[in-house]
């Protein structure tokens, strides 16, 4: 009898284990850790956050995963706060081809800030991004996820190279035909040459081949004429304050028929704010979907540098010498200013820096973008992001309501809010976990821990190792250029 025993037993023991004792694998565990549900505004202690791929396969109590998951790497999140990745939704790369390579030396600098998606708005490498575009997506380069609007549309010989050049609504069909072959994620416009009339004809184009579009708007036009051919994204906060200037229209008029000049518009421009007109204007953005893109930090930047001449930056090691160098001309124009053109310069950025909340009580999506990239001096891939948060801060909008402009607008512009944006199961696993709390500061948002990337789990160390890889390149290279 006791033979038979020890057989059955035996027997059970070969028997696998039943459904509801088998630990599903997963690739890694974030235990412990505070989720900040960012569309709630509100935190959830102890939650235990399971990836595979990357994708997160499950999200609850930390006992309650942790009993059903099991994994091969476990992260503590005891006493942090853990945040859908960062999108910077306004950035750019250029300079040349002689500065490809220090243009791909930015990539890692916006993943060691906890920036896991940037929204490419073209410089003169439009090509170049393109291809990296593909490389990062499929694990060849290292990088956040790359949106890019391609080559931008613009008029004959504009200022800005990497374009395609329009004169005509053929021209436009063609550019617009070329960029949905290139397979562009949106389109970008600008106006240095562009005729007005087929600026809003570029719209309309782009829409009716299903993309967005984001652009800079014509002086000869009104915001509320781009704003009804289709423009899906306004860039810079400048174009917002126009549109609640009182006669923005008669500006316009005048600007077109050639009786006024651009100095002159400006000048009524910067007179004619009125916040009844403003505020009519900005229900109609929310109204149409129009989001904004104010990309306060360059602005901050050159309007103060005479107060700040960032010549002893930190961050200007992280930087090529060839970027570095793209600094010089907006740094030269600034010098030229005499007093009243630099207390000008001050309004102006806190005039136009003021309707940020007149825009988020009005129901308009701000996006969180920085414009960073060659040309916009000191205005540095990464850092800038959370500068800019702390602008949107100091300015009115709550800690809350920034971090939702930097992980939650910017997939809702690229209708992808089902798969990024918040901290569950079936979004992306682009996670950034913190050190403090960014619902009550948002400067909590640079104390990062780790950053999830695709699913790829990077800590403090492997993150500091991006930064430190990323100064050794710079010293070679003005080390060479110093030759």
């Amino acid at each position: 009898m006791k033979k038979l025993v020890s057989a059955l037993l035996a027997g059970l023991a070969l028997l696998p284990l039943s459904t509801a004792a088998a630990k599903e694998h997963a690739d890694l565990i974030i235990r412990h850790a505070t989720i900040v549900d960012v569309a709630g505004a509100r935190l959830i202690a102890d939650q235990a956050v399971a990836t595979k791929g990357d994708v997160i396969v499950a999200v609850g109590g930390d006992a309650e995963v942790a009993k059903a998951w099991s994994a091969g790497r476990i992260i503590d999140g005891r006493s942090r706060f853990l945040i859908p990745g960062l999108w910077d939704m306004h950035v750019h790369f250029g300079g040349g081809p002689a500065l490809v390579e220090e243009n791909k030396a930015l990539l890692p600098l916006y993943v060691a800030h906890g920036i896991t998606t940037v929204r490419d708005a073209s410089g003169d490498l439009p090509n170049d991004v393109l291809a990296w575009r593909g490389e990062i997506a499929s694990g060849k380069l290292f990088g956040p996820t790359l949106l890019s609007s391609g080559p931008k549309i613009e008029g004959i010989k504009p200022i800005w190279k990497g374009t395609l050049e329009t004169g005509s609504e053929a021209d436009v069909d063609a550019a617009v035909t070329k960029l949905t072959g290139l397979g562009v994620d949106f389109v970008k416009i600008t106006d240095s040459t562009m005729k007005p009339d087929l600026f809003l004809y570029a719209i309309r184009k782009v829409r009716a081949a299903g993309l967005r579009v984001s652009g800079h708007i014509p002086l000869a036009l009104t915001v509320d004429q781009a704003v009804d051919a289709g423009i899906s994204s306004i860039e810079h906060i400048g174009y917002a304050y126009k549109a609640g200037v009182k006669d923005e229209a008669a500006i316009a008029a005048d600007f077109a028929a050639g009786r006024i000049d651009r100095a002159e518009a400006y000048r009524r421009i910067d007179a004619g704010f009125d916040p009844e007109t403003a505020m009519a204007a900005y229900r109609k953005l929310a109204a149409k979907g129009v989001f904004v893109t104010p990309t306060l930090n360059g602005s901050r930047v050159i309007a103060y540098l005479d107060q700040d001449d960032h010549k002893s930056d930190d961050y200007l090691g992280l930087i090529g010498p060839g970027l570095r160098a793209t600094y010089q001309w907006r740094i030269d124009r600034a010098a030229k200013a005499d007093a009243a053109a630099i207390a000008a310069r001050h309004a102006e950025y806190e005039h136009e820096a003021s309707v940020l909340p007149m825009l988020q009580k009005a129901g308009v999506t701000i996006m969180a973008g920085t414009d960073a990239g060659f040309l916009n001096s000191f205005n540095y891939p990464g850092i800038a992001l959370h500068q800019e948060l702390g602008i949107f801060v100091d300015k009115g909008l709550t800690p809350a309501e920034a971090l939702a402009s930097a992980t939650r607008a910017g997939p809702a512009w690229f209708g992808k809010l089902d798969h990024y944006g918040a901290v569950e199961a079936g979004k992306a696993a682009d996670l950034v976990l913190l050190d403090r709390n960014p619902l009550q500061d948002i400067a909590a948002t640079r104390a990062i821990r780790a950053v999830v990337l695709r699913g790829a789990a990077y800590d403090r160390a492997a993150l500091d190792k991006m930064l430190a890889d990323t100064r050794t390149k710079v010293a070679a290279w003005n080390a060479a250029a110093a030759k």
